[in-house]
């Protein structure tokens, strides 16, 4: 067999991830068979298996592409000096990734794998580990406003991501759902609701006088 160059490599690597990526959306994980995403590549099933030995390891290959991807629009929050600015740029990007068409097949393999995180083990790992990636990003945003007294210290930072994350996760659902709903209101009523966690004067006050 010749050899193949990196690049060579790397391509049929992300063509077979492709293929199991668009199987996976249009039939979940249980009806989609490795005979399947070997026959939506284009390749033979000896050079599939050269590069993923089960689905299970394709799952985790989708699922570790979708973190780097979500690192990406994490670091445009990190960019920010203002860590409320940092939050309200993290909504926009968010916003952007959920009303781009070319992302609607990984956010319904996404759902899928929340399902399938309830049974396998190895598939809740992946999915708590893109969740934590966020969330993290939040807290750290949080604490770094409270500490500058830009935010209610009586608020938890984790409960303020937790929060965050299950909004985002709840539109994901309802886009993939085929829900028609304006995302930039919606996206207004976060910022909003971000806004709403700011020290007032009074409580700047209160801890004065404390």
């Amino acid at each position: 067999m010749p050899k193949i160059s990196d690049k060579q490599r790397e391509g049929r690597r992300q063509q077979i991830l492709e293929a199991a990526l668009a199987c996976f959306s249009d039939n979940g994980f249980h009806q989609t068979g490795m005979a399947d995403i070997v026959k939506r590549s284009g390749l033979s099933h000896g050079a599939v298996y050269l590069y993923f030995q089960s689905k299970d390891d394709l799952i985790e290959a989708l699922a570790d592409d979708r973190h780097r991807r979500e690192a990406v629009l994490n670091s445009v929050a990190q960019g920010s000096g203002d860590p409320i600015e940092g939050l309200h740029a993290l909504v926009r990007v968010y916003a952007q990734w959920l009303t781009d068409p070319a992302g609607e097949a990984r956010r319904r393999v996404g759902i899928h794998g929340w399902a399938e995180a309830l049974r396998n083990r190895r598939v809740r790992t992946n999915v708590v580990e893109g969740i934590d990636m966020p969330r993290v990003l939040i807290v750290a945003l949080v604490e770094r406003a409270q500490h500058d007294g830009l935010i209610k210290r009586d608020l938890g930072a984790d409960a303020i991501a937790r929060v965050l994350v299950a909004i985002f996760q709840g539109f994901v659902l309802q886009k993939c759902w085929g829900e028609d709903f304006d995302v930039e209101a919606c996206m207004a009523a976060i910022s909003g609701m971000i806004e709403g966690f700011r020290t007032t004067k009074p409580d700047v006050r209160r801890r004065s006088r404390a």
